[in-house]
């Protein structure tokens, strides 16, 4: 995705029941929406018709249905956002997030064991890629 994709909550809201169904309708949507949103079903519907025309999500038929699909994928969403919040608050410098997750307790000891962990491994995995055999 070479584009920025800036979702709004809604649209985000939307787009991970969709990861995870694959597909839905607009009812569908709205019954797993429901739990956290109290939202009428043509606020749904004419949100699934905005983020088609920003090409977030495509339809087909069924019968009288749309069923909606994700036009693009989650972690490419997830990349672009991530980066945007990056570029927006930290100008781009991706170790003062980490410094600011760290330094504010926002990461707790078992979950900064785990990003050590990562880190090491994806340090060990560069070292065996740049190896000639």
């Amino acid at each position: 995705m070479s584009q920025s994709r800036r979702l709004g909550d809604l649209q985000l809201l939307i787009m991970r029941v969709l990861w995870q169904q694959g597909q839905a309708t607009v009812a569908q949507v709205h019954r797993a929406l429901r739990p956290a949103r109290r939202l009428a079903l043509t606020t749904i519907a004419t949100m699934l018709r905005k983020m088609e025309k920003k090409d977030l999500v495509t339809h087909h038929l069924d019968g009288r249905q749309f069923v909606y699909q994700p036009a693009v994928a989650e972690r490419d969403v997830l990349r672009s956002m991530t980066g945007d919040l990056i570029q927006r608050l930290f100008d781009g410098d991706a170790r003062a997030l980490l410094n600011h997750l760290v330094t504010e307790g926002e990461i707790d000891a078992d979950e900064l064991a785990e990003l050590q962990k990562m880190v090491a491994d994806r340090q060990r995995r560069g070292k065996e890629g740049g190896r000639s055999c």
